[in-house]
């Protein structure tokens, strides 16, 4: 049967309607199905983590003391990688004074320039060109405004972001011409931004002890954007300061003067920001995040040494806040998109350590920092797909050079292969380097690393089993290197995970490198997304991934709804993963025991069984099965889901079951978001197994296997 183009989305009571995203839903006769969850379901939202004790920082040791990797601290264990090695007294003596730093070239310095590929010189110089004489948008504070109105904070960003995006490309056209032309651009894209009352975005303002609204300018906060916006300031006043001077000291002078007020003094002040890690929540990628851009700030800009070293001490104690509870398997629970942003700003603020000493502050040897680089060619699964539990989009472009830096310091050839991999498959070399919203903190280490990167050999990190035991998240492949065959990927953990969706228990599989069963991901971010309603979104619904809806319930959010008896058993003819999920619904769901057990045979098929004990049956038990392809009945107990039609090579696949135990009902839900639909393109389909006669007691086995090729 084919996908009926009638059926009627089931609105659920206290359930916002998904703003026309689900134009066809289910059936009537299903109508109500998730009422009780959402009743059930608390309103706390995914923002920042919530507190969570931890013990306080201890006194810094003497620098070398570190951990023997014998003893890995388990991730409740105060490592102290940083404090614990490097003391205040340590950084006075081994900090280079600013005046001695020289990461990069400057203006002026043709031959370090000319070292960058001319064709890469030749497109930021055209950029740059474009840009002559361009207007700078103005930002209104109604603009602004419109996140407490409407939730929408992506019109505002997209003005500031353009703002910064410009002064970067000038910068970097005039740091490769050297001859003048870009200066007055320059200038008044820094007068113009130095202008602003807030450098952060409307999501994060409330920040502010007046909340969110309008910015406070009588209270400067931090956030991740008024952080980068330090950074890019920092940078242009050590490529462009000199000839800014020029034209006028004060033009440099304004640089110092507003990122002192609003950054350097502002941070080393208040350690009250949740960010910093000093009330005892386990922080996430905000923390190195907004770390790699303070430090940036201070080595290049605070010409006080006391403060200077004292702004950089007080770095390392927040990044150890980070470090201190991250698992020792080096999972990023906040999913591959937020790595970058993670582990990739951790290495940011390592590299730049590294950098600012001569070498002297190295913490590289440390085996949880390899640990959290590794994970990014651990999530990948083939072309630009990645393992995307939470809110992390399945297919991404990760910064190549950022991987292969992080593996070339921990002397990992994986990650140094897949950084490679990727820039040959982006035609990194060939045009300009993407620094988004001016982001001359990543770009500058690539451009100057290319000639490095472009010559290293590719290789695709087709890791045949991942598991990841403190994160509950596991990957195996049918075929060792290769991406032929079914790929499946489930995790475990809880619900209460940072940009937690609730999801225990979901699951993923791929056939010849192509997505059959999904996890849908997240939409552009709202008001609604951090929010009180943020599991009124489909998207963050158990009933949205492929799961169970069990008495008309879904999942609940919160850290105590988790998986338990999680296990994983490999050979080398199959993988099984098994879990049990009753603890990730609430008591109303009358759930004594549900036990899935996920098993890739290689080479042959993923088999899905779950079993349950039920302390009553109030509506059937549902089985959902998320996709991206066009779903066909195929016949009793049997769903096709044809290959993609640009996936040359791509098999289709068969989900089948038995069918006297489930009837099929199929839900095509259009896409109008901009963020899935990066991903899935218009549409994805729900389908749901409804059990026909649910029993107490029970168990059901789907099984997934590859269709002959066509």
């Amino acid at each position: 049967m084919n996908v009926p183009a009638s059926l009627a989305h089931r609105s659920t009571p206290g359930t916002r309607a998904l703003s026309g995203a689900l134009s066809r839903g289910g059936t009537a006769a299903a109508a109500g199905m998730l009422a009780i969850c959402l009743a059930l379901n608390p309103t706390t939202a995914a923002r920042e983590p919530s507190p969570s004790p931890t013990r306080e920082v201890t006194a810094p040791g003497k620098r070398g003391s570190t951990t023997p990797a014998a003893q890995e601290p388990t991730s409740a264990t105060q490592r102290n990688l940083l404090t614990g090695r490097y003391s205040l007294a340590d950084l006075q003596t081994c900090l280079l004074p600013a005046t001695e730093w020289h990461p990069f070239p400057k203006a002026g310095d043709d031959a370090g320039w000319a070292a960058i590929p001319p064709a890469v010189r030749a497109a930021h110089l055209a950029r740059a060109e474009t840009l002559l004489g361009c207007e700078w948008p103005a930002l209104p504070a109604s603009v602004f405004l419109e996140f407490v109105r409407t939730g929408n904070r992506t019109n505002f960003q997209q003005l500031s972001y353009q703002r910064r995006g410009q002064l970067a490309a000038l910068v970097l056209g005039e740091c490769i011409e050297g001859q003048g032309r870009f200066l007055d651009d320059i200038m008044n894209g820094i007068w113009t931004i130095c202008e602003e009352t807030y450098w952060g975005v409307p999501a994060h303002v409330s920040l502010q002890r007046r909340g969110a609204g309008l910015p406070d300018v009588a209270e400067p906060t931090v956030d991740l954007f008024v952080a980068e916006t330090g950074m890019l300031l920092a940078w242009t006043h050590y490529l462009v300061g000199e000839e800014l001077a020029a034209i006028s000291p004060l033009v440099p002078e304004r640089i110092e003067r507003e990122v002192e007020r609003r950054i350097l003094s502002v941070c080393l002040e208040r350690d009250d920001f949740w960010w910093m890690g000093y009330d005892g929540r386990t922080v996430n990628n905000w923390n190195p995040w907004v770390c790699s851009n303070w430090l940036t700030c201070v080595l290049l800009l605070e010409d006080d040494p006391g403060r200077r070293s004292a702004g950089a001490h007080k770095i390392m104690q927040c990044l150890d806040h980070f470090l201190n509870p991250y698992p020792a398997d080096g999972g990023c629970d906040e999913g591959p998109g937020y790595w970058s942003r993670a582990g990739g700003s951790l290495f940011d603020c390592l590299e730049l350590f590294a950098s600012a000493s001569a070498g002297e502050i190295d913490i590289f040897d440390e085996p949880l920092i390899a640990e959290i680089g590794r994970y990014i060619t651990r999530a990948w699964i083939a072309d630009r797909w990645f393992i995307n539990f939470a809110d992390a989009a399945a297919r991404l472009s990760p910064d190549a050079s950022l991987i292969y830096r992080y593996g070339r310091n921990i002397g990992d050839v994986t990650m140094t292969g897949f950084g490679a991999l990727l820039a040959e498959r982006q035609g990194l070399g060939e045009g300009t380097v993407s620094g988004g919203h001016g982001v001359l903190g990543r770009v500058l280490p690539t451009l100057f690393s290319l000639h490095e990167l472009l010559a290293a050999e590719p290789q695709a990190p087709l890791i045949r089993n991942v598991w990841l035991p403190e994160l509950e998240v596991m990957s195996a492949r049918s075929e060792t290197g290769s991406t032929r065959g079914l790929y499946l990927a489930a995790k475990g953990g809880h619900n209460n995970e940072s940009h937690n969706h609730n999801d225990v228990g979901t699951f993923i599989v791929y056939c010849d490198g192509e997505p059959a069963l999904i996890d849908v991901g997240v939409e552009t971010y709202t008001a609604r997304t951090f929010s009180s309603e943020r599991y009124s979104i489909w998207t963050m619904q158990s009933a949205w991934h492929n799961l169970p809806t069990i008495n008309g319930c879904m999942q609940q959010a919160g850290g105590s709804f988790r998986a338990r008896e999680v296990t994983l058993q490999s050979s080398s003819r199959r993988v099984r993963f098994e879990l049990e999920l009753a603890g990730a619904w609430p008591e109303t769901a009358g759930v004594r025991s549900y036990r899935r057990s996920l098993t890739l045979q290689r080479g042959r098929s993923v088999e899905l069984r779950d079993s349950w004990q039920l302390t009553g049956i109030g509506t059937p038990l549902e089985l959902n099965l998320m996709t991206c392809r066009e779903p066909v009945a195929a016949g009793p107990g049997r769903v096709h889901l044809p290959p993609p039609g640009s996936g040359e090579g791509v098999r289709g696949v068969e989900i089948s079951w038995a069918a006297d135990t489930f009837t099929l009902s199929m839900d095509e839900v259009e896409l109008t978001d901009s963020r899935l639909r990066s991903s899935w393109g218009n549409r994805v389909w729900r389908l749901r197994l409804i059990h026909i006669d649910t029993p107490a007691q029970g168990e059901a086995l789907i099984t997934i296997r590859p269709l002959p090729r066509r």
